[in-house]
């Protein structure tokens, strides 16, 4: 009799549960209610060319590639992050259990032989559950499912952040050996000049001004050459630090700064960027949010419990019994209410967050795609500048042997020709870097994938 009462009530409670909402009814119902006047696409850039996916061996850098697969692997903030995924998890199954009956089990035993009785031993085994009715723990279980996801897009957003920090890295120690390089060869040019200039001023060829002006251009490639020096070692242990080796400024930069061998496609649609996974993962606590409003909603509803319990007695005698309870809350000094309205406030936060951070992707990708033209004829400026440098300085040397210039003349020639090559090998770099940024801000390749 008792079991059939038990079925009856479980038939009942199931037929009382609400349904859940489902996670997209939840975005219709909040994110998707803002409006950004988002372009369909992006028209900046007027070339066009055919863009791998897999954004990183663009670059076609072997090199570049390996270094971003054991940045993965052995990053120390990344294995963090894994691990923090490995505890949503958990949070996931700990919210999943509430759903399950428990089972217990217990055991006594009293001696009473002084008391000249019979000993007393016996075990019992017990199975509750909460009854489900109002879909109260189905909410916290899916708020944690869209917890955990989160943390999981926040773990592949920061992941995608650590391939751009690295390919990033690696430019920059390229680009401060190559910096570098070219510094102590002007040094050694300066070297040489200075040591010209002694042998011309013995025979009173040049006046002692331009002895001065030789030992000051030394001077200046020095300073230059050390600072250079400074800053690639630095590139050199950001680079290992994010590989997660020792910080020895031991690695070394290629000879050669990597080229952009691809260009940017006409008419890149923004639905490229609901790929990106800090944007999923603010999708994701909206919806966590939601579910954890509406059970907190519940909690002014009863709560149903049941239990079995089965006992032996002395090891011959069984017993059981079923025994169902109800705990309605009627008065809890306003802490529900409080609890409801945390969890309001909450969700109104996550949706504000999540407009903020479609936003500033927007800012994001408008910026880098309008320094890709900007950048790129910058870098066109300063080749012709070069060229045009070293033409001038040919002609101002032929000059000065015959005698028609001064060394100041070929000094200030050869000083515009050194900073208009160390221009383009900075801007060469910050169009690379740019590109990188782009990619990260797009979450991936130029096309839906």
């Amino acid at each position: 009799m008792k079991n059939l009462v038990l079925i009856l009530v479980l038939l009942f409670i199931t037929g009382c549960a609400k349904n859940i909402a489902t996670h997209e009814k939840v975005m219709e119902s909040t994110v998707k209610k803002q409006k950004f006047n988002e372009p369909k696409v992006w028209n900046k850039v007027t070339d066009n060319g055919k863009v791998n996916t897999n954004w990183i061996k663009t670059f076609g850098d072997e090199t570049l590639e390996k270094l971003v697969a054991e940045a993965l692997k052995n990053n120390r903030e990344i294995r963090s992050l894994k691990i923090q995924v490995e505890r949503s998890d958990a949070l996931v199954k700990k919210a999943g259990a509430a759903l399950k009956p428990t089972v217990g089990l217990s055991g006594q035993y009293k001696d009473r032989n002084s008391e000249a009785l019979d000993e007393i031993y016996g075990g019992g085994l017990t199975v509750g559950w909460e009854a489900d009715v109002w879909g109260r723990l189905e909410l916290s279980r899916t708020s944690a499912i869209k917890s955990a996801l989160a943390t999981q897009s926040d773990y592949e957003f920061a992941r995608q952040s650590l391939v751009a920090s690295t390919a990033k890295a690696w430019i920059m120690t390229t680009t401060s050996k190559l910096q570098t390089e070219y510094a102590k060869n002007i040094v050694t040019l300066f070297e040489k000049e200075l040591t010209i200039m002694n042998a011309k001023h013995e025979v009173g060829q040049v006046d002692k001004k331009s002895i001065y002006l030789a030992k000051s251009n030394l001077t200046s490639a020095k300073n230059a050459y050390s600072k250079a020096t400074v800053s690639h070692e630095d590139a050199q242990r950001s680079l290992e630090l994010l590989l997660g080796r020792y910080p020895s400024a031991a690695i070394k930069g290629t000879n050669k700064l990597t080229a952009i061998s691809t260009s940017i496609p006409i008419g890149i649609p923004s639905a490229v960027l609901e790929r990106r996974p800090d944007i999923v993962a603010a999708e994701q606590r909206v919806a966590a949010a939601f579910y954890k409003q509406r059970e907190s909603e519940l909690l002014h509803l009863p709560k149903f419990s049941f239990s079995v319990g089965a006992s032996l007695n002395n090891l011959t005698n069984a017993s059981s019994n079923l025994v169902a309870g109800l705990f309605a809350p009627l008065y809890q000094g306003g802490a529900i209410e409080a609890e409801v309205d945390d969890a309001s406030a909450v969700q109104k936060q996550s949706i504000e967050n999540y407009a903020q951070k479609v936003l500033v992707a927007f800012k994001e990708v408008e910026t880098y795609l309008s320094l890709e033209e900007k950048l790129l004829e910058q870098e066109n400026y300063l080749k012709e500048i070069v060229s045009d440098n070293q033409k001038t300085l040919e002609l101002t040397k032929i000059s000065y042997d015959l005698g028609k210039a001064q060394y100041l003349d070929v000094s200030q020639v050869n000083n515009r020709l050194i900073s208009s090559e160390v221009s383009l090998i900075d801007i060469s770099s910050k169009r690379i870097f740019n590109r990188i940024n782009l990619h990260l801000a797009l979450g991936g390749g130029f096309n839906l994938e």
